[in-house]
């Protein structure tokens, strides 16, 4: 019953969103018609690119900084552990707008490089959270245990702990990621030429009527879909790995009558 009053009230609310755009003329061909014309749709093609190539930069960069701020914050050296959490901490604190703005303006970097900074300082501190987190929720017997056989910390990190942490992680980075792809809109600020400031141009240069409605309705869904490409790669990355053979449990021999110890009946 809830599920059903649920369904409603979003069928509700998503057909009253229709009616207003109707009713305010956001569907007419006047609005519409910019989206035919080769400029118009170059224009956007080029901005997605221009986001695209933020986010990767940004997307791998990040990943590398909270892997190697994460190293720092597990280290035995308290200098290397104390640094690594200050830097953490502060870079998570900081507004991911302020920091753009300030390598751009007080750096007089150019907008790409500004972006992508400021994209991999937040994002990198909080995957370094992630990945933290994530080694430490392996259970602490695999460590002993792996300590036992005489491995050092850092085989223990890498064929014990972090190929457990990662299944656990996953889900989370993915989300992280996607918060970095829609932060990509900060560009447009900064006069970085990405996908949402390539819908701005349109809105509000063109002489039709200022189609600030129909620009949204085509950008949304682009964003949309890619953050749900995502989700669907993080969750193909985890079905592969469970039938990854090197993860798969490895059969064990039935046991056999062996050869009995002198004097054993």
């Amino acid at each position: 019953m809830y599920g059903v009053a649920s369904t409603v009230v979003i069928a509700a609310l998503f057909g009253w969103i229709l009616y207003l755009l109707f009713d305010t003329g956001q569907f007419t061909a006047t609005k519409w018609r910019p989206f035919a014309y080769k400029g118009i749709q170059e224009l956007l093609l080029r901005g997605l690119g221009n986001t695209l190539k933020a986010f990767a930069y940004a997307a791998v960069l990040s990943l590398a900084l909270g892997a190697l701020l994460a190293v720092g914050r597990l280290s035995d050296h308290a200098v290397l552990r104390r640094l690594a959490t200050l830097f953490v901490e502060f870079f998570r604190a900081m507004p991911v707008l302020v920091m753009i703005f300030f390598v751009f303006v007080a750096l007089k970097v150019q907008p790409l490089p500004a972006l992508v900074t400021g994209l991999t300082l937040y994002n990198g501190s909080v995957l370094a959270e992630v990945f933290r987190t994530g080694v430490n929720s392996v259970e602490r017997g695999q460590r002993e245990a792996a300590y036992a056989l005489g491995m050092r910390k850092t085989q223990v990190m890498t064929y014990v702990l972090v190929p457990q942490a990662v299944r656990a992680m996953l889900p989370t980075i993915i989300s992280q990621l996607v918060v970095a792809l829609k932060d990509t809109s900060l560009g447009y600020l900064i006069t970085y030429e990405e996908f949402l400031h390539a819908g701005k141009l349109i809105a509000s240069n063109l002489d039709y009527d200022l189609p600030f409605i129909p620009v949204v309705m085509v950008i949304s869904p682009i964003y949309i879909g890619m953050c749900m490409l995502l989700s669907w790669f993080a969750t193909w990355v985890a079905r592969r790995q469970k039938r990854n053979p090197k993860t798969e449990a490895a059969g064990v021999a039935p046991a056999e009558p062996g050869t009995l110890l002198p004097g054993a009946q």
